[in-house]
């Protein structure tokens, strides 16, 4: 036995091996003897550090578990004046549009009247990385949606992926501790490659559904606007009946999904660092609005009671195969913010906020976001007030007896500031309004007050396996790859060992693949699991990106690279192609000053090509003189433009005279069909129509 002495000088023995229990009951030993108990910040020792307290094991959380509340209140406060997570963000102003009535699922006010404009705001943002760290880590993307309704302000505070790595928010602080650059040498930044946070998801199975999406091509999105977002738990709606039906909520993008690779992801970071933020601030000011379709899974409770897996699960998802998507309404970004800090950065969400017709489930992690985050939004925005701000504040009428306090810019008038009072009309402010005021879903609760979770949370690698099978074999080597880029840095090899044995339990090929890149030798025994795999669930094509990419280019962006001595014609016929698909052009030259065309004109470029690499375009075309051609092959730039286009499988458009810079980058003219001629004008519209594919991913199996 080991002992350690407190203030009092009495000796504290404790054991020699510290075990630690699983979300599924199952064990794992983390250290061996020398390590005092866990406390809390008054001393007493926790017995349950992986379980909040709730009612029943499908239950609510309960207000009187202090441990929950200390851990999350000190989380909540531990920087300032940037957000702990979601610190780098980008926002956007817009309106939501509802397509018909749904007033027989929700009495919530904004889905009542078809064509109803609600506005908006947005804010997207990294999770893990700080304020100013780059666009393109690979990261969960926060989707959160602030909608200014009739009726109060709804946040829909949600990731562009639908699961979490955690079913818990007690172990919220544990995961974003282990994500964050370690504590000791404060790296490495907005990246989880590093061991702090591999040997947490090694340990934590709950964490694997959510991981094979973070290695997916998900975490790293071409453009803020052709991801998809996600409510992540189950909601309830309920009518004017009191009937209540549970949604899990989307957002579709109307331009598609589209991801970059991860080496053009590397070098993007380097080229321009506020990648994603200058995309979506270039679209709106062109006028190329960004839209997106909510979404609607709704179940009832048969179905809920028959899904293999527990819907109030946040590392579950439903197939949309088993529950088709209603699309309701549409998500328009028409306005740029007119300040950064006072409407980006000072946006509070909250998911409490809600409106009548929505409400809650018994999600664990849900039930901690509600009681955590006003706790964030007092510490970074200084008091209670931060609701008057106006990027904060409802458009609808709003009445409280909630009165000064710091920073208060309402000028309440009156004399009562307490209720009830007896004061007439307007002096004795507002009242309760049973008829139309929010009221809870009365659900029906029991069960014994225990730090447990239900039976179904224990399965953490059926849906895993699904999400893996659900991809194209490309995207199932972009996971690999990235499983063993991250494992790769970390230094323990146990920890890299331990990670591949649980990658075992969702598909012995991949965990292979990982094994033979980080050259371990022999794959290690699989780790055991809390509950047996369900293996015949079938593949969701919808969970696949590339199954669901763009069908036009329109909101992408093309390259064009080009000399003095350029055609005019040919450049012409290729910029009024590109327009008619939708498309924004940019021209790169040798020096941004720009080039002279062969019909004499003056062209200005975008980008000179050393500041324009052809990572910041969906396709590239090479219309360089030959004279061009042969001074640019010398241009080391120049050769990176084409050699990383053609890496990247992006279409690349040859003109006649291109054939010194494309020798020079090692790149055949038509060694595949991503490297379309462009002989003359009437070639331009071939080129277009081939690049709607955006990548030829043929070229990267090869």
């Amino acid at each position: 036995m080991s002992e350690r002495t407190t203030n009092g000088g009495e000796p504290v023995r404790y054991g020699e091996e510290e075990v630690r229990r699983g979300s599924g009951g199952e064990t794992h030993q983390v250290t061996g003897g020398g390590r005092p108990p866990l406390t809390t910040r008054q001393g007493i020792v926790v017995a349950d550090d992986q379980n909040s307290l709730r009612a029943g094991d499908r239950g609510p959380a309960l207000l009187e578990d202090f441990h929950l509340r200390e851990k999350l209140f000190h989380f909540d406060h531990e920087r300032i004046p940037e957000r702990v997570v979601h610190a780098r963000g980008y926002g956007a102003h817009g309106f939501f549009e509802t397509y018909e009535s749904l007033a027989d699922i929700t009495s919530a006010d904004l889905f009542q009247r078809a064509g109803e404009r609600t506005p908006a705001f947005v804010r997207f943002s990294t999770v893990a990385g700080n304020k100013g760290s780059a666009d393109l880590a690979r990261d969960v993307r926060g989707f959160a949606v602030k909608l200014y309704t009739q009726a109060g302000n709804w946040d829909l505070v949600g990731n562009n992926m639908p699961v979490f790595f955690i079913q818990d928010a007690l172990k919220f602080p544990d995961l974003v501790h282990a994500a964050k650059q370690e504590p000791d040498r404060g790296f490495p930044q907005a990246q989880t490659a590093h061991d702090n946070f591999w040997d947490f998801a090694s340990l934590m199975p709950e964490s694997t559904h959510m991981l094979l999406w973070a290695m997916s091509d998900r975490a790293i999105p071409r453009s803020l606007r052709f991801m998809e977002g996600f409510g992540v738990h189950t909601f309830r709606l309920v009518n004017a009946d009191g009937r209540s039906t549970y949604v899990k909520f989307h957002w579709k993008p109307k331009a598609g999904m589209q991801s970059v690779v991860w080496n053009e992801a590397v070098k993007l970071i380097g080229a321009d660092p506020d990648f994603h933020r200058r995309d979506l601030w270039d679209a709106i000011g062109a006028g190329d609005l960004p839209e997106w379709e909510l979404g609607l899974q709704l179940f009832d409770d048969d179905f809920a009671d028959a899904f293999p897996f527990d819907v109030l699960d946040p590392t579950k998802l439903i197939p949309e195969e088993d529950v088709p998507i209603r699309r309701v309404g549409r998500l328009v970004l028409d306005r740029v913010v007119d300040n950064f800090f006072a409407e980006t950065e000072q946006v509070a969400f909250c998911t409490q906020n809600i409106v009548p017709g929505i409400d809650f489930t018994n999600d664990p992690l849900l039930q901690g976001r509600n009681f955590s985050y006003l706790d964030t939004q007092l510490k970074r925005l200084g008091g209670p007030n931060f609701t008057q701000l106006p990027i904060n504040a409802p458009k609808c009428p709003m009445a409280t007896f909630q009165r000064d306090g710091h920073m208060a810019t309402d000028v309440p008038t009156g004399r009562a500031n307490y209720e009830p009072n007896s004061w007439p009309g307007e002096e004795g402010g507002p009242r309760e309004d049973p008829e139309h005021g929010f009221r809870s879903h009365a659900e029906a609760v029991a069960g014994e007050k225990r730090r447990v979770r239900a039976e179904l949370f224990a399965d953490h690698y059926s849906q895993a396996r699904q999400f893996y099978l659900s991809q194209t074999e490309v995207e199932q080597a972009h996971i690999a790859a990235a499983f063993t880029f991250e494992l790769s840095k970390v230094e323990r090899v146990d920890i890299r060992r331990r990670m591949v044995a649980g990658l075992r339990n969702v598909d012995e090929g991949l965990a292979q693949q990982v094994c033979d890149g980080l050259g371990l030798g022999e794959l290690p025994e699989a780790l055991p699991a809390a509950r047996a795999r369900v293996d015949d669930l079938k593949p969701s094509p919808a969970l696949s990106l590339l199954r669901n990419g763009p069908q036009t280019l329109a909101g992408r962006k093309l390259g064009v690279l080009v000399s003095d001595g350029t055609d005019a014609a040919l450049l012409d016929a290729l910029l009024a192609a590109a327009e008619e698909e939708g498309m924004t052009t940019e021209l790169v030259a040798p020096a941004v000053g720009g080039v002279r065309t062969s019909d004499g004109e003056q062209r200005p470029a975008g980008q000179q090509v050393g500041g324009g690499p052809s990572v910041l375009y969906d396709a590239v075309a090479l219309l360089v003189s030959a004279d061009g051609a042969a001074q640019l092959a010398g241009h080391p730039a120049a050769k990176d433009f084409v050699s990383d286009a053609f890496a990247h499988a992006k279409f690349i458009g040859c003109g006649p005279d291109a054939d010194a810079l494309l020798a020079a980058a090692g790149v055949e003219r038509g060694a595949d069909e991503g490297l379309v001629d462009l002989g003359g004008p009437g070639d331009a519209e071939a080129f277009i129509t081939a690049a709607r594919a955006v990548r030829l991913w043929a070229r990267e199996a090869a």
